[in-house]
């Protein structure tokens, strides 16, 4: 991509707010890899079986991240991410990880000694740092990424950066919602297709 690449996020705009987020991220050139939309249902291969399961581990990962609707199609994933700090019990976060962004799954890298590993324990604070949605989503296309190129699909790459859009208002959720859960359905018109 080119320095003049347009940025789609909203100029000011902290996206570490608690907010609803919409998000799509693509596979590179679309490649449909994440398995098949069979009589309008989504049928998940283990790579996208991997992207449906590192999504669902952002939720258990950082505290203050509420998932919503979300679907796996071939070459792309939807999904509603809401940032919520109230989620987060301040009190017992004293001595607890929260979001260090590592898959514990994931093997630690064999070049580095322990002594040299991240340590996973963190000092005491009265509030951890909660992560943009640009950092939280990097971290789940970074940990999927890895998984499949675990699993031998060396070749595989995310398409740069990903779509967002603000969810301002009920119906809006609600409209993005059916839109996410009706996706497989409608595949064959999708605009991400072929």
């Amino acid at each position: 991509m080119s320095k003049n690449r347009k940025t789609i996020r909203i100029k000011g705009y902290n996206y570490a707010l608690d907010n609803l987020y919409f998000i799509t991220s693509c596979v590179q050139d679309r490649v449909c890899c994440f398995g098949e939309v069979v009589n309008g249902e989504m049928i998940l291969n283990d790579y996208g079986t991997i992207a449906d399961k590192q999504w669902h581990w952002l939720g258990r990962q950082y505290p203050y991240v509420v998932l919503h609707a979300f679907v796996v199609m071939p070459n792309h994933v939807h999904g509603i991410i809401e940032i919520n700090r109230d989620r987060i019990n301040y009190k017992n976060h004293i001595n607890r990880v929260v979001g260090t962004g590592r898959d514990p799954s994931l093997p630690r890298d064999e070049q580095q000694s322990d002594e040299q590993q991240p340590s996973n324990k963190q000092q005491p604070t009265a509030s951890p740092k909660i992560k943009s949605l640009s950092e939280l989503m990097g971290a789940y296309k970074t940990t999927v990424s890895k998984q499949i190129h675990l699993s031998g699909y060396d070749a595989f790459k995310w398409q740069r950066s990903f779509y967002e859009h603000i969810i301002r208002h009920e119906q809006a959720y609600k409209n993005i919602s059916k839109y996410i859960n009706d996706n497989p359905s409608k595949w064959e018109t999708d605009i991400f297709y072929g």
